[in-house]
């Protein structure tokens, strides 16, 4: 019998003293390449000037509204409201564990098969860039860093995925941490398991 999976993180050292709310995000893989032979995932590069999370490399997603039915609701919501990705281009293929975050964000990851024909139209206030990572890059451990410090005399530990886009005329370094770093690693062991 296969061991059981757990993820390696679920709940980050809180560092903001708020009321814990509840989000979701849509990790979603765009089947690119010969026959979906290299799939990508989605991300968005948050705006500047957001109150929480600014300028951080995050998936798709956000608070989970009174008026959603689910969390899955929630997380194609965000995803047509932050980037415009309509939900005709999307197969849910199911959630992974909650990931609770330091600033009291308790994040369900909705892992999603994308159609490539999409036409993004992101939110210029929330999003200031999207842009896909191919999947093979993120679930490659050799990329997964871990790091640690020490503050308030709490241990705290995170995540990073440093990418360089690979485009001829791009220098552009991503720098994928925290939570999305986090929810990748999960994502990685559960496909590992």
């Amino acid at each position: 019998m296969p061991p059981v999976w757990e993820p390696e993180v679920v709940l980050e050292k809180r560092f903001a003293d708020r009321l814990p709310a509840r989000a979701a995000v849509l990790i979603p893989i765009v089947m690119r390449g010969r026959d979906a032979s290299r799939p990508t995932v989605l991300l968005t590069e948050r705006t500047a000037h957001l109150s929480t999370h600014s300028g951080q490399i995050a998936f798709p997603g956000g608070r989970v509204d009174d008026s959603d039915i689910d969390v899955t609701a929630a997380a194609l919501r965000e995803a047509q409201e932050e980037v415009g990705l309509d939900a005709k281009f999307v197969q849910v293929l199911g959630t992974l564990p909650t990931y609770t975050t330091g600033t009291s964000f308790i994040v369900t990851p909705v892992v999603a098969l994308v159609q490539p024909d999409f036409e993004l139209r992101p939110n210029a206030f929330e999003v200031a860039d999207a842009f896909e990572v191919p999947l093979d890059f993120l679930m490659n451990p050799a990329n997964h860093h871990r790091h640690a410090f020490e503050w308030e005399g709490v241990r705290r530990e995170w995540f990073s995925m440093p990418y360089n886009e690979s485009a001829p005329d791009s220098s552009t370094e991503r720098y994928i941490w925290g939570a999305t770093a986090g929810m990748l690693r999960n994502f990685y062991r559960f496909l590992s398991a």
